[in-house]
């Protein structure tokens, strides 16, 4: 539920509204010709390692499905299609030639994106592959809480303006969530996000496959460590800003991955796993390490481009930043012993 009101001011609403139109309604921060890449880096744009590690990824969901004809790529909030892309052209021939790519996203179709990328508005449906989400859970608009002078959590109402008041008590299935994943002290002031609505929208987007492999990989926490007054923020042109609902910034906040993890629909299906993007990409060949000095004077040329791979690799699995990342890995349709193997090894033990 979210409550409206109009005064002399302008209209409130809670948070959830407030960011879809600012983000998704016309002339919404995403629906901008320049794309979010002007403001906002993510692993992505960060370096071309990042693809090819997915590209991998897709790789062992084919082998776990014993070679699917055709095998589906689905690239959730593409951008400008850069990660859909990046994994097509770092795949082996063969695998490519049975690979059908969907880009999943609200903005126009981009001017010269490749004849082999299908650029939908929402999910396909019956999915034998790899569901891919980077960076796509933290912009699903959810509500704010904050907590009043009664130790009552009430939802947040903003003005397009960014001006915020109190409205009402939360209540119903946002109080459950709360109780649950996100339980608030008595103390005025203290806030959270109610990731309800993230939930809802990881458990549709794993509805779409039939066989394969659901990934999110997002900025997160877990229920023992929410931060006491929520992630709520903004960006615009690579820096953090004040989120205000008039379409000028991103607006996005920290995802509970392990609610959407833990979403009812997931019960018929096998466990999800948690790890950390440094972990990850750890398992799928992405390594730091700089090449040895000796290599300087053998082979300059290799040595330079193996430095700069490291740098990158460095960047992607930097504690404190992208390395921090959560990745939450949702199989379907697979046995179990699949994600028993090599892969994911050395990731749980990060």
């Amino acid at each position: 539920m979210t409550e409206d009101i109009a005064d002399e001011t302008g209209e409130w609403h809670g948070w959830r509204t407030a960011t879809h139109d600012a983000l998704y309604g016309p002339g919404g921060f995403y629906r901008r010709p320049e794309g979010p890449g002007k403001h906002f880096r993510t692993s992505v744009h960060a370096s071309p390692l990042y693809a090819e590690a997915v590209a991998r990824l897709l790789c062992w969901v084919d082998r776990a499905l014993e070679r699917p004809d055709p095998l589906d790529f689905v690239d959730m909030a593409a951008g400008r299609g850069e990660l859909a892309v990046g994994v097509l052209a770092a795949l082996p021939p063969d695998v490519a030639a049975r690979t059908r790519v969907y880009a999943v996203e609200l903005a126009d179709r981009p001017a010269g994106l490749g004849t082999r990328i299908e650029w939908l508005p929402e999910p396909p449906r019956r999915i034998t592959g790899l569901l891919f989400a980077n960076e796509w859970l933290d912009n699903v608009p959810a509500e704010v809480a904050e907590v009043d002078a009664a130790g009552t959590p009430r939802r947040v109402l903003v003005r397009r303006d960014g001006a915020e008041r109190l409205g009402e008590p939360v209540w119903g299935a946002e109080a459950r969530w709360l109780s649950r994943w996100w339980p608030l002290p008595a103390e005025e002031g203290v806030r959270a996000e109610i990731g309800l609505p993230r939930d809802e929208a990881w458990a549709d987007a794993v509805a779409a496959l039939d066989r394969g492999l659901a990934v999110a990989v997002d900025y997160a926490h877990t229920v023992d460590t929410r931060p006491p007054f929520g992630t709520l923020t903004g960006f615009r042109e690579g820096r953090a800003t004040t989120p205000v609902p008039d379409g000028s910034c991103d607006i996005t906040a920290h995802v509970a991955l392990d609610a959407c993890a833990a979403h009812e629909t997931a019960r018929a299906l096998p466990p999800a796993r948690l790890l950390t993007q440094r972990a990850a990409l750890r398992a799928l060949g992405i390594a730091s390490a700089r090449p040895p000095l000796t290599m300087a004077s053998t082979h300059p040329a290799a040595y330079v481009r193996a430095l700069a791979s490291a740098g990158e690799a460095a960047e992607l699995t930097a504690p404190g930043g992208l390395g921090d990342f959560g990745w939450l890995l949702q199989p379907v349709g697979l046995p179990d012993a699949l994600l028993d193997n090599a892969l994911f090894e050395d990731a749980r033990s990060d």
